[in-house]
């Protein structure tokens, strides 16, 4: 009898902490996040976070609720793992240096994506980790540099042409790295598919556009690739 009530009272006790953590979660400020928290997708989650910052609707409690909730699951997918990746680089560019002990996170988990699928979503882990790569300082970072990054975002417009967003990061790389010349075609290619990008992408072409200086797009390349490809939600990374 002892027995049965000890296993009852550490049921109770487990219980309690269960929802003693969920209470610890601040509430997001749009209650449809939490909505779809309650059905256990990461995936599902980061898009939604996404779909808010793409129309600058989002905030910071939105990103903190997400990551609140995907950092106690497991991330033994390439989707779960990208999903993680994303909302923490979120969390990061949103509070940058008080956040910055969670970059080398955001790298672990899109390795892991790449890892188990690198062409989830058209390499969209090898898309945040080039970026990534580029934007953070080298001392938050374990396994890469600019010249890594540089190396993967070339090698993803390469192997993905037709993907506008391949073009525009890799373009935000070169101009990052002060070399905007070779960044030209691929901003000519993504201003002329700039309607397959994001809002919030739109206006970083835009951005980008008054860095580069003039450009000269008649040359073939803003359409040498008319097919275009959807990427879907690939959050820039947490230094951008």
């Amino acid at each position: 009898m002892a027995s049965k009530r000890t296993h009852v009272a550490a049921a109770a006790l487990l219980a309690a902490g269960v929802l003693a953590a969920c209470m610890s979660v601040r509430a997001p400020t749009h209650p449809e996040l939490a909505t779809v928290a309650q059905q256990g997708d990461s995936l599902a989650l980061s898009d939604a976070l996404e779909a808010l910052i793409a129309s600058g609707k989002d905030t910071t409690t939105d990103r903190v609720y997400a990551y609140e909730v995907v950092r106690k699951r497991d991330a033994d997918t390439a989707a779960d793992a990208f999903a993680r990746a994303a909302i923490t680089g979120r969390v990061v560019q949103a509070k940058g240096l008080r956040a910055a002990k969670l970059v080398s996170d955001v790298e672990r988990d899109a390795l892991r994506s790449r890892e188990l699928d690198p062409t989830f979503r058209d390499g969209a882990a090898t898309r945040m980790l080039g970026t990534l790569y580029v934007m953070a300082p080298a001392r938050m970072l374990q396994h890469g540099d600019s010249e890594t990054g540089l190396e993967l975002l070339e090698e993803l417009t390469t192997s993905g042409p037709d993907v506008p967003e391949n073009h525009l990061r890799l373009a935000e790389a070169y101009i990052a790295l002060h070399d905007p010349e070779p960044a030209h075609p691929h901003l000519c290619f993504s201003l002329a598919h700039q309607a397959a990008l994001r809002p919030d992408d739109q206006q970083l072409l835009k951005a980008l556009l008054a860095e580069a200086g003039p450009l000269d797009c008649a040359a073939p390349a803003a359409s040498a690739h008319p097919a275009v490809v959807g990427t879907g939600s690939t959050a820039p990374p947490a230094t951008r």
